[in-house]
């Protein structure tokens, strides 16, 4: 039992950072009508961002304490990512105003691959480290209860206290402030929230930058992790099939759909992979979204579309 539940916990806090990853997703999906294949780049983008800027606070600014220099990092970041979400807008998307879905898509696969290129000439394509602090090492809990306890690190455990915390504050300001209301009324028709006037492209601009924060944490919590990389916007696009399962335009389904897709990938490598042979936890994201589609092509928490003639 200690064993499960040590896998169970590790689903869940991988399962955590999906979802935050996959709010990026959904949040421009609901905004815009735009399925934002550059969210995995901007992950990396801003992880390169951050971690140059964490090295290059010290050597030319002069200060040592590292706490400043991480927390200046971030900050910094975050403007990048800000001024990243002012350009798309400006050049990209407030050219595409009510343009067909699949012309949004392709400008969206257009900046992913700009944004690699551009992060490897700007920031270069070494490998960084991003030291935010978390401890690594391993703890046990509930020692009362299974002999030796169940054993979780520390750092997972933070990671995923973050990415929780990060969640709930992104569906809370979607849901109640006025700013989430004007998002969900341009979603839901461009013209109509213009005529009322919502001013559009001040809203892309907002909710993009909220996907660039969601991104920065992600990044920073996955190059704490593994360290930044351009793979690392491979490990990004694990939240695909979350947003697929969950549905596109629930921000309840992306953390659900993190939380299951977490949980079943680990579970199913350790408990089925070895009669396999193993492997499963690279695929298994992508054929549960499959037989989603096939039963439930809106996702398990996605609104029904319904064509009236």
């Amino acid at each position: 039992m200690g064993f499960f539940l040590e896998t169970l916990f590790g689903g869940l806090m991988a399962g955590m950072l999906y979802s935050l990853i996959a709010l990026g997703f959904v949040l421009i999906y609901k905004a815009s009508g735009v399925f934002n294949f550059a969210q995995g780049a901007m992950v990396l983008f801003a992880a390169l961002a951050m971690a140059r800027f964490a090295e290059w606070g010290p050597k030319y600014l002069g200060f040592s304490n590292h706490l400043l220099a991480i927390a200046l990092a971030f900050l910094g970041a975050m403007a990048v990512m800000v001024v990243v979400a002012w350009l798309i807008e400006r050049l990209v998307l407030g050219k595409l105003v009510n343009q067909e879905g699949i012309t949004l898509l392709m400008a969206t696969l257009g900046i992913s691959y700009f944004m690699d290129g551009f992060g490897q000439t700007l920031f270069g394509s070494d490998i960084y480290k991003i030291d935010i602090g978390m401890p690594k090492d391993p703890i046990f809990v509930l020692e009362s209860l299974f002999p030796g306890g169940v054993l979780i690190n520390k750092e997972d455990l933070y990671a995923a206290l973050i990415a929780a915390v990060l969640v709930a504050a992104l569906s809370v300001f979607f849901q109640k402030t006025s700013t989430g209301r004007a998002l969900r009324a341009v979603a839901d028709d461009h013209q109509a929230a213009q005529s009322i006037g919502i001013p559009l492209r001040r809203i892309w601009v907002i909710v993009w930058s909220v996907a660039g924060f969601a991104a920065l944490v992600a990044g920073m919590i996955w190059g704490s992790k593994l360290g930044v990389q351009f793979s690392l916007s491979q490990v990004a696009l694990k939240a695909l099939p979350v947003v697929i399962l969950g549905g596109l335009t629930s921000v309840p389904g992306a953390i659900l759909g993190g939380l299951i897709i977490g949980v079943g990938e680990k579970l199913s490598e350790v408990y089925i992979g070895p009669m396999l042979g193993g492997g499963i936890e690279i695929w298994f994201a992508y054929v549960l979204a499959l037989l989603v589609l096939l039963v439930r092509p809106q996702g398990l928490f996605g609104e029904k579309i319904i064509d009236r003639v």
